[in-house]
């Protein structure tokens, strides 16, 4: 069976999508999609990527109308998180990590989406 080889993307609507595509440069280093076929896009490291349907009754993203959350894998999560603080962002670990998978902590985006940053066992 031909399978996908993984994300080539992830697209969503915003409100102001050059002004959210600098915040998620500026705070996770995510670079915004360039304008010519020349330059590079961001690349990720290789690694786990769950791709996990809730019920839409879930409770784990936060609000029903967020359809999403997003998932970044992190190397240290306690950096990440100071540097967020830093910078104004309000970060909320998890209270019962780590777990046998690694740890985690929450986030919202400046147009509200839902952001889990894991730190892989």
């Amino acid at each position: 069976m031909e399978k996908v080889l993984g994300f080539g993307g992830f697209f969503f609507r915003a409100k102001n999508p050059a002004l959210l595509a600098e915040w998620y440069r500026v705070h996770l280093g995510i670079d915004p999609v360039p304008g010519d076929y020349d330059t590079p896009c961001w690349t990720q490291e290789a690694g786990e990527t769950v791709f996990a349907p809730f019920e839409s009754v879930t409770e784990y993203f936060g609000k029903r109308d967020r359809a999403f959350m997003l998932n970044f894998r992190v190397r240290d999560l306690d950096k990440m998180i100071a540097q967020l603080e830093a910078a104004g962002i309000e970060v909320r670990p998890d209270p019962d990590s780590p777990y046998p998978n690694g740890r985690f902590a929450w986030l919202n985006d400046p147009e509200g989406n839902p952001i889990e940053l894991w730190e892989p066992a």
